[in-house]
């Protein structure tokens, strides 16, 4: 997250570099610790190159399979120790395929857009 210099009240956001870097730590843990983790990446601002100040960081995880919804998969993934807010969404194998098939707006940002770790 944004830091305060000493005690003024000017805030130092990351720069990009600084958190593709952590957001490549990040990544490393969560694949010790998920071995249905497939693949990580991002797309948004952060993959596009205009990241400002105050730029989330949009995540896309890939994993093997997934008995929670949709919906519901990011609750068990800890997004804190990386340095700006972040969301990530989560697919299935068979869902992102699925989507990748699907020639919608969406599916077609993420295949030009997303950068993966």
């Amino acid at each position: 997250m944004p830091v305060r210099y000493l005690n003024s009240p000017v805030l130092k956001w990351p720069s990009p570099a600084e958190v593709e870097e952590a957001l490549r730590r990040w990544a490393l843990l969560e694949r010790e610790r998920r071995p249905d983790l497939l693949r990580v990446g991002y797309f948004g601002s952060y993959a596009r190159g205009d990241a400002g100040v105050g730029s989330d960081l949009d995540l896309v995880a890939v994993v093997r399979a997934s008995e929670a919804p949709f919906e519901r998969r990011a609750v068990d993934w800890d997004l804190s120790p990386l340095p700006v807010p972040a969301e990530i969404l989560i697919y299935t194998r068979l869902e992102w395929e699925n989507l990748m098939q699907t020639g919608t707006r969406f599916a077609r940002m993420l295949q030009q857009e997303a950068v993966w770790l």
